[in-house]
């Protein structure tokens, strides 16, 4: 299981790819599978196997091209079909370099696959199979190399609950982006009445510099910021909110905030935008509005939703058991088609940095 450079898995705060790892990780050993992560760093908090590539995480260089790629350079070292029956890749440009390896590999994409991306995806090795995180996102670039769709999901294990509806504020959680919609949040719940939360990650240049040019002038008493929240913040600001708001203005291709949402007993209101329509079922686990002037009511409306409805629908639909046997289906078929690949040469060795 490859993951990129730049967090621990699972990480402390924002992180969605790597709490995703990190419960298919342990799923996948519960099911009675030896697996071995490759990330960066000293620990990382699963059962499985840990190999470093890099001593340090590389949170400060992410999105940076060299730090991914020496950390695939090395994943590449320490791979041997002698080992392992598969590789599963995380990265982003890890299906660019796994046509290197004798071991079979498929690659989930958990960005939007088009645009610099989709031509990056549309180079992948043919030896190397795509993985979609919903029909959604697969649909966008249908002519791709891909060899199955899996919903994200996630353990419910040791996650807080609500009781009862809660009359809190309503809550943004994003990072901030206008593809996450945060000024279209501060306008519904001021139309609807209501206090709002924006939780969002902002340490990147492009996220400081929008928050200070967009977002900080709409600011009230009626809205509360908290940037680059931690953990244990999160979950708290999740049990505490009314609910969920999610105006996405782009084709997200997942969105794990709206099940850590749901897991929580909180309703999800949002847009019909991307997978939406794949993770929330309508008057259960939220409501979905077409356009933003329908939001200020369904705000209004989200504690009509059961929390124990919310909490079932994950349970039901997005367990990390459910995710594991359908990456286990796909390993399957993967391996039946794949055609023996052809020696490469042996790799300089590479000490990790």
């Amino acid at each position: 299981m490859v993951v990129p450079p730049w967090l621990s898995v699972p990480p402390p705060g924002y992180g969605g790819l790597e709490h995703v790892v990190a419960g298919l990780v342990d799923a996948l050993i519960a099911r009675g599978h030896a697996v071995t992560l490759m990330g960066a760093g000293a620990a990382h908090g699963t059962a499985a196997d840990f190999l470093a590539t890099l001593d340090e995480l590389q949170f400060d260089r992410l999105g940076a091209a060299l730090p991914e790629l020496a950390h695939l350079a090395r994943v590449n070292h320490l791979l041997s079909a002698a080992d392992f029956d598969i590789v599963h890749d995380h990265s982003t440009i890890g299906p660019l370099v796994a046509g290197r390896r004798q071991v079979p590999t498929v690659a989930t994409v958990h960005g939007n696959p088009v645009g610099e991306y989709g031509t990056v995806l549309s180079d992948t090795d043919r030896g190397v199979g795509l993985v979609a995180i919903s029909h959604t996102q697969r649909g966008l670039n249908p002519q791709l190399p891909w060899v199955g769709t899996v919903h994200n999901a996630m353990s419910l294990d040791g996650f807080p609950r609500k009781e009862a509806p809660s009359q809190g504020p309503v809550l943004w959680l994003a990072r901030f982006s206008p593809d996450k919609g945060p000024e279209l949040a501060i306008r519904a719940c001021r139309a609807a009445g209501l206090p709002l939360v924006l939780a969002g990650k902002c340490n990147e240049p492009a996220e400081r510099r929008y928050y200070d040019e967009v977002i900080r002038p709409m600011l009230g008493p009626d809205v509360t910021v908290v940037l680059d929240a931690d953990r244990k913040a999160v979950l708290r600001l999740l049990v505490e909110a009314r609910c969920l708001v999610m105006p996405i203005q782009w084709e997200e291709p997942f969105g794990i905030v709206m099940l850590e949402a749901m897991a929580t007993g909180t309703p999800v209101v949002a847009l019909n935008r991307g997978a939406v329509p794949e993770l929330v079922r309508p008057g259960v686990s939220g409501l979905i509005c077409q356009r933003p002037d329908e939001l200020p009511a369904a705000l209004r409306r989200s504690v009509d939703l059961a929390p124990e409805d919310c909490v079932a629908h994950v349970a039901r639909t997005f367990s990390t058991e459910r995710m594991a046997a359908g990456y286990e289906e796909v390993y399957r078929r993967f391996l039946a088609a794949a055609t023996p690949r052809a020696a490469v040469r042996e790799p300089a060795r590479v000490t990790p940095a």
